[in-house]
């Protein structure tokens, strides 16, 4: 079919003419040099990170990308195929022994990415006799995992308010004859940087009998003394069900997830799940450099406590200029400035002043509540922070902020 005969093609063209219209349209812009605090981006030079999650500053370590380039000449470019039938290497079981010792469970399974491993989690273990009950705010790959598990188990699924645990006890209580109850929430919220009050999760399954699943993607080498997440920044690590993670992100940010639990658990993944089952595995050179991402974090939890600081005195400096940005303990610091056009022409102007921070806006967030998300790294220099500050005070005073 001809692209004049193509009601796909017209419709496509005119949804982006809008977004153009709008000023919603997404920009892309090209790196030239390692993730890192400062990098060099296509056509404008150096800038300074601010939209990075690269938490603890090991995308560019040198000790994780020697494991990976070692992993190329040891195991090769690829895996493949799928696991079980000969795309399963030693490498992939040193890591997910890592992965179940840094987050405090009995065993753990990586993936391609966290959200084949939350896609993986329901659709392969519940059944039309089972209920499972999502935050509000989860990511979304949380949201498309219950609706295809509950089109292919058949498996209840439901939504509790934000945060609000009254509401998750009534659902509960009303679902006291399924067999299996699962809760599922977010760790950090990631784009207000919340945390969730894990205490008050787990008291309202336990009475409940009900499984907590936590998704800790952006807690993970973010929270607790030592980066282990957000059941060791409330005091409960080893008392969560089952945690997801990424190793995207504070883990080097190379790709893939996994879902750590019991072992029973995993095994069955393993056995059953579709993104395991077809799909190949984790190349080994991403597993290599994910597993010295947590022996590093593990040996020197001191980037973890340099990341607090970095984020404390970037916070107090927003403060400071005269922006009100969302409260919180987490590297993400998000300045709420209502309409989407709005948060991404900030987020242009900054660019224009050497600093890279990107602007969300609907449908990634509620209408009226477009935002700059600003994350800091442990890797970041006062010097990058007082730069950014710097930028944000000559942009805010441009836009009549502050």
């Amino acid at each position: 079919m001809s692209d004049a005969a193509n009601p796909l093609e017209h419709r496509l063209r005119d949804q982006l003419a809008q977004f153009r219209n709008d000023g919603v349209y997404k920009q892309f812009n090209h790196l030239e040099s390692p993730q890192a605090p400062r990098v060099r981006m296509e056509g404008r030079g150096q800038v300074i990170i601010l939209s990075s999650n690269n938490y603890l500053g090991l995308c560019d370590d040198k000790v994780v990308m020697a494991a990976g380039k070692g992993a190329i000449d040891q195991f090769g470019a690829g895996t493949a195929s799928v696991r079980f039938i000969c795309g399963t290497f030693t490498i992939h079981r040193e890591l997910e022994a890592a992965c179940a010792r840094l987050v405090g469970t009995d065993a753990s399974v990586s993936f391609v990415s966290c959200w084949n491993a939350n896609e993986a989690l329901p659709a392969t273990v519940l059944t039309d006799r089972d209920i499972i009950l999502s935050d509000q705010l989860n990511h979304a790959s949380i949201i498309d995992a219950l609706r295809l598990a509950k089109s292919i188990t058949k498996c209840e699924t439901g939504v509790f308010k934000h945060g609000d645990y009254a509401d998750l006890d009534q659902k509960l209580a009303a679902a006291s004859a399924k067999q299996v109850k699962i809760v599922v929430s977010d760790g950090v919220f990631s784009m207000e940087g919340s945390i969730v009050n894990l205490p008050a999760l787990i008291a309202v399954c336990r009475k409940h009998g009900a499984l907590v699943w936590l998704d800790d993607s952006h807690a993970t080498g973010v929270l607790g003394a030592r980066g282990r997440g957000t059941a060791e920044h409330f005091g409960l690590h080893g008392q969560v069900d089952i945690i997801t993670s990424t190793l995207g992100k504070a883990l080097g940010g190379g790709a893939g997830g996994f879902v750590a639990g019991s072992s029973a658990l995993c095994d069955y993944l393993m056995q059953r799940a579709r993104p395991q089952l077809f799909t190949n595995a984790l190349p080994a050179t991403v597993a290599a450099s994910a597993l010295a991402a947590i022996e590093v974090l593990e040996a020197e939890p001191e980037r973890v406590a340099r990341l607090r600081e970095n984020t404390g005195y970037f916070r107090q400096g927003l403060l400071t200029l005269g922006f009100r940005p969302l409260a919180g303990d987490t590297p993400i610091v998000p300045v709420i400035l209502g309409e989407t056009a709005a948060a991404i022409r900030m987020s242009e102007l900054l660019l224009d002043e050497g600093v890279f921070v990107t602007g969300f806006g609907f449908p990634v967030v509620p209408q009226g509540q477009a935002r700059v998300r600003c994350q800091i790294s442990a890797g970041h220099t006062r010097e990058d922070l007082d730069q950014a500050l710097a930028a944000f005070a000559r942009v805010g005073r441009q836009l009549g902020l502050i």
